[in-house]
């Protein structure tokens, strides 16, 4: 299950993936689980909008984008058959891509999400051997603030939806010459130090003067303030209490970082486990003799 805040790339790696897969032979199922979609660049074998799309749910309900989404995905849990449909004939050589929509209350505290895991996982329904994989923005490292929100809210969903878990820092690409590669290894684990080392307070302090960021706005004020900074420390000390959320790093234009993504994906559902043997042709025998 392909997850994470919008604008985190999970349509891009979904694409990656599936290019990944073909070129290397293997099977996989792709399914759009975004009512909200617009377009793909490869046509998912399950699609949700042909259920229900949060503009049909807008037009003729009158919610907004994410009122509309929590509609769609409740119109989903009351039509389940809608899924099993499709995948009861998926053989387990077959790696299912569930491409999810961005809404961030889906995986912090609304439980319409875990209680379609566990329709999926179950054995009596679907049994499928799920994992889920949580892309939050690399460029986030920048902000040391946005770093540790999109952390706490992978921690929550962590505990949500109790699946194996993958966290993966995407979008790579964008950040290759904002940060040296040894300053960006303190960021695959959330530690506290992280906020002391702000690039920014650092020089300040190198030059013997207080730290002042630039204010043009009450907001700018507010998340400038002591009372942020603490609130910052927190997180980050819960984060680092708790110490379960580590990150992989994505680049979607390197081939050998979407693989490298895909053998942790592999090892989380026990992909090659669940493999039958192959048996050799008589050929290959005859060959050898």
């Amino acid at each position: 299950m392909v997850m994470g805040p919008a604008g985190a790339g999970k349509s891009t790696f979904c694409a990656s993936l599936i290019t990944h897969l073909q070129l290397n032979r293997r099977s996989c199922f792709y399914v759009n689980l975004d009512p909200a979609a617009e377009s793909f660049e490869h046509t998912p074998d399950l699609d949700i909008r042909d259920l229900i799309s949060v503009e049909d749910v807008m037009d003729e309900l009158k919610l907004g984008p994410n009122g509309g989404l929590i509609y769609c995905f409740e119109f989903l849990m009351e039509n389940l058959s809608f899924l099993e449909e499709s995948l009861n004939s998926v053989t387990e050589e077959y790696l299912i891509i569930f491409d999810m929509p961005g809404q961030i209350e889906l995986y912090t505290h609304y439980p319409v999400l875990p209680a379609l895991v566990n329709f999926l996982r179950s054995p009596g329904n679907l049994d499928i051997r799920l994992c889920a994989a949580y892309l939050l923005e690399s460029t986030f490292v920048v902000d040391r603030a946005k770093y540790f929100a999109g952390s706490l809210s992978a921690l929550s969903s962590m505990y949500m939806l109790g699946l194996p878990h993958l966290n993966i820092l995407s979008k790579m690409d964008l950040v290759k010459d904002q940060i040296r590669k040894k300053d960006f290894k303190k960021f695959l684990v959330p530690d506290t130090m992280l906020i002391e080392e702000d690039p920014q307070e650092v020089e300040a302090r190198k030059a013997g003067v207080d730290y002042q960021p630039p204010v043009e706005s009450e907001t700018d004020a507010l998340m400038s303030g002591a009372g942020f900074k603490r609130l910052n420390n927190a997180v980050a000390q819960l984060l680092e209490n708790f110490s379960m959320v580590h990150y992989h790093k994505l680049d979607c234009t390197d081939e050998d970082s979407v693989g490298g993504i895909l053998s942790y994906i592999d090892e989380c559902i026990q992909w090659a486990e669940a493999q039958e043997p192959k048996e050799i042709p008589d050929e290959e025998y005859d060959d050898e003799e």
